[in-house]
């Protein structure tokens, strides 16, 4: 598996734990605050979940998010989940994967050689969120 070998090149384990925090945010399928980590993930204490979220970030199995509250989001990371964006909800902070139409990845994708060819800047990816209400709240809440 992916996450155990780019654990091990950092001389780290995949602990149970580790596994099991993958395995909660492979099945969750949008981006997971550490709350509600913990409640999908049975058998892993919170300093144990924090700790290990962090590990799984620094060794490009997972990546945070921004949301539009105070809470980061934790999601696998592209390469392993499938390209996607995001919308983000701006009064309840939640954050759902968007995959997004092939004629708009043809756009930034334009975008993004058009950039390089004006800056000579190194595109490596893109990240694109859409900002709003989620269904839950622009129906009042």
């Amino acid at each position: 598996m992916v996450a155990e070998e780019r654990l091990a090149a950092l001389d780290l384990r995949y602990t149970a734990s580790r596994r099991r925090l993958v395995e909660t945010m492979e099945r969750a399928g949008h981006p997971l605050t550490i709350g509600e980590i913990l409640r999908r993930t049975e058998g892993v204490p919170q300093s144990s979940a924090y700790r290990n979220v962090t590990v799984l970030c620094d060794a490009g199995i997972a990546v945070r998010l921004p949301g539009a509250d105070e809470y980061g989001r934790f999601e696998l990371a592209e390469d392993l989940a499938g390209h996607h964006h995001h919308l983000v909800c701006r009064r309840c902070g939640a954050v759902t994967d968007l995959v997004a139409a092939t004629r708009l990845e043809r756009v930034l994708r334009e975008a993004a050689s058009q950039a390089v060819a004006e800056t000579g800047f190194e595109v490596t990816g893109h990240r694109l969120d859409f900002e709003g209400l989620c269904r839950r709240c622009g129906d009042g809440g």
